[in-house]
């Protein structure tokens, strides 16, 4: 089912009241599931959607996953946390990920952002513009 404006507009109120100093309050997320399941208005569920899914984005866009195909050293993983938390904000949650299938290199997701510099994300693209050509 399709939210109303007044649906969503709600939810987004109710996510500005989680936010502090740009940052997603977990303990202020639950108490205000909590309170809207307990009073349960007209239409909370759309609501509770609607709320859901801009956190479901906040957290996703807040969160950086590296891949490597080795494991990287502590002065690396600084290195990059500090260069994504210049690009992305202070509140970024970084994770490092061994990948050995990405034979060499490395790829970084943040939200819808990719950056594959893998030696497999090369070949991959050398092998798309072969099949193109043909």
């Amino acid at each position: 089912m399709r939210a109303s404006k007044r649906t969503r507009r709600e939810a987004s109120e109710l996510f500005g009241l989680c936010l502090v100093g740009g940052v997603l309050d977990v303990n202020r997320v639950r108490q205000v599931v909590q309170d809207l399941v307990s009073t349960k208005p007209k239409s909370y569920l759309n609501t509770l959607s609607c709320f859901q899914r801009l956190v479901k984005l906040h957290c996703a866009l807040h969160a950086a996953k590296v891949e490597s195909a080795m494991p990287l050293s502590d002065e690396l993983r600084t290195y990059l946390k500090q260069g994504l938390e210049r690009m992305y904000g202070p509140e970024l949650d970084t994770s490092f990920v061994a990948n050995p299938d990405l034979i060499g290199g490395l790829r970084i997701q943040v939200g819808s952002d990719v950056y594959d510099g893998s030696v497999r994300g090369r070949l991959g693209a050398l092998q798309e513009s072969f099949e193109a050509m043909v």
